[in-house]
């Protein structure tokens, strides 16, 4: 027997907790489509910039340690800096490169070297921009250096200041002096100005400060050191602490070549 309308129960539907429920319109969809491959491409992006930056990095550091001078040994960092490693690459030039070394052996001493490089030509001929270096070396380093240039007196370093002392054999008397001076960076040599000299016979010590004064006239005593840099590296900085002494080396347009390192300066 069919029921009547009276009997006839109406259920209305239910909705979501969440309210009506909405509809993805197709431009909504596509929207969505096209942020995740967005963000899909630029993972990748990241990626080959990832590893193509340390590839080119190990590449560049491999090529300097091929082009280390002779007696130069080491194991050596370098960063490729800036927003794109690829698109720099692109254009043939690096626009900053910093390589360090903090356990570079140069004819067996310990040198920490860091330099940073700023418009660097990816081919063989072109010209660095412009360079800088920072080489660090301890107290015991500074011995061997003197020892290896045959200074046979002592080196004491202090607070921006170098003292050397020997002894002299002068009729048969053993004459020992000892003089400090405040080093100076000068491009092409150190400028090394007296702040104190003494003179030691037996028990004696004489201040001899204004013997020095007068032999060099107040002026400071200059040291070339062309002939210990590569050619168009220049001294920019000397600083000295009784635990080391740091250089600091500057050039421009420092060509791109296998002997560039090799070839040093000379002194007049």
């Amino acid at each position: 027997m069919a029921a009547s309308d009276d009997d006839t129960v109406r259920l209305d539907p239910v909705e979501p907790d969440g309210g009506p429920r909405r509809r993805t319109t197709g431009g909504a969809r596509a929207a969505i489509i096209v942020g995740v491959v967005l963000v899909i491409v630029a993972a990748l992006l990241v990626l080959v910039e990832t590893v193509g930056r340390g590839i080119a990095e190990r590449a560049v550091a491999d090529a300097i340690e091929r082009d280390l001078p002779e007696g130069v040994e080491g194991e050596v960092d370098v960063q490729i800096r800036g927003v794109s490693a690829l698109w720099q690459a692109a254009t043939g030039r690096m626009d900053e490169m910093v390589a360090t070394a903090p356990e570079l052996s140069v004819n067996g001493v310990e040198v920490d070297a860091t330099v940073t490089a700023y418009g660097v030509p990816l081919a063989e001929g072109g010209s660095v921009e412009r360079a800088e270096a920072v080489a660090s070396v301890d107290e015991a380093a500074v011995d061997a250096i003197a020892e290896s240039q045959a200074i046979d007196g002592g080196l004491t370093l202090g607070d921006g200041t170098v003292s050397y002392s020997d002894e002299l054999d002068i009729l048969g008397l053993t004459v020992g002096f000892a003089v400090t001076a405040e080093p100076e960076a000068a491009g092409d040599r150190v400028l090394l100005t007296p702040v104190a000299a003494e003179l030691q016979a037996g028990f004696a010590t004489l201040d001899a400060s204004d013997l020095v004064d007068r032999v060099l006239g107040g002026e400071p005593f200059p040291v070339c050191v062309a002939d210990r840099l590569p050619e168009g590296v220049e001294l920019a900085g000397i600083d000295v602490t009784p635990d080391g002494a740091t250089v600091r080396l500057e050039a421009s347009g420092l060509p791109i070549a296998e002997d560039t390192l090799a070839t040093t300066g000379t002194c007049g």
